[in-house]
């Protein structure tokens, strides 16, 4: 809400085990795209370094990448695509009219031909 009409975007901060991921914490980083900021993030590669460097022999990793879409589904959008990983989890919150409404978690595919949409449950996170 607070980046409203600008997407908002960070990282998912936890551990895994198997197929489940945990995310204990969020990262939030300042959107680098500056060009187009509603309808667009870019994480600065040193931001992500850092919280590497930080993470290093904690027992916790980046599992994954949230970000706002303002105005529009919490779907992946094509952009999304080209730019996402596989394996990583992929938060997206819809916020309409600065206010938020659905939240869904994806991960890109092995052949990067779409998105599995992931269950979730949330409890208590810690953001910083």
């Amino acid at each position: 809400m607070r980046e409203y009409p600008h997407e908002c975007c960070g990282l998912l901060i936890g551990s895994s085990e198997g197929d489940r991921k945990t995310v204990t914490d969020l990262r939030v980083a300042e959107n680098q795209r500056h060009d187009s900021l509603r309808n667009r993030y870019l994480i600065d590669a040193g931001f992500i370094f850092r919280i590497e460097s930080d993470l290093r022999g904690s027992g916790k990793a980046i599992l994954g990448f949230f970000h706002s879409h303002p105005d529009a589904p919490a779907r992946p959008s094509v952009y999304d695509q080209e730019h996402a990983w596989p394996w990583y989890s992929y938060l997206i919150v819809s916020v309409k009219q600065g206010k938020p409404a659905d939240t869904t978690v994806w991960q890109l595919k092995q052949d990067r031909s779409g998105f599995t949409e992931e269950a979730f449950e949330v409890s208590t996170v810690e953001v910083s």
